[in-house]
């Protein structure tokens, strides 16, 4: 397969360009997801002052942890679930993980 030029970015690789775009997406759930944790029920607006990140970003993660059970809806705010602390503890086993295999994947450059 030939490499596509116009498909990459200023990097020249689509394969970190994609992957900078994943973990960007990640840690605006993840940082939503805390603080609807630690001060739930919280609402869009509050939750898009409190991160900068625009209300329409803040309404896609919340959608998409919605879905996942990790939070449900309440007229005053989203509010965390009972899957919200058992995520957020294997996240962290997943994080550690990523590290080690990270790690490996640097050691072979």
């Amino acid at each position: 397969m030939m490499y596509d030029n116009n498909r990459s970015g200023a990097d020249g690789s689509i394969l970190y360009d994609r992957l900078k775009m994943e973990l960007r997406l990640l840690e605006r759930h993840i940082k939503i997801l805390k603080i609807v944790m630690d001060g739930g029920p919280v609402g869009i607006i509050k939750l898009s002052e409190g991160t900068k990140f625009p209300q329409h970003k803040v309404r896609y993660s919340l959608r998409i942890l919605e879905e996942e059970g990790l939070i449900r809806p309440s007229s005053v705010g989203a509010k965390a679930t009972d899957k919200t602390y058992e995520f957020m503890l294997k996240f962290k086993d997943l994080l550690e993980e990523i590290e080690k295999r990270i790690g490996e994947l640097r050691k072979t450059l």
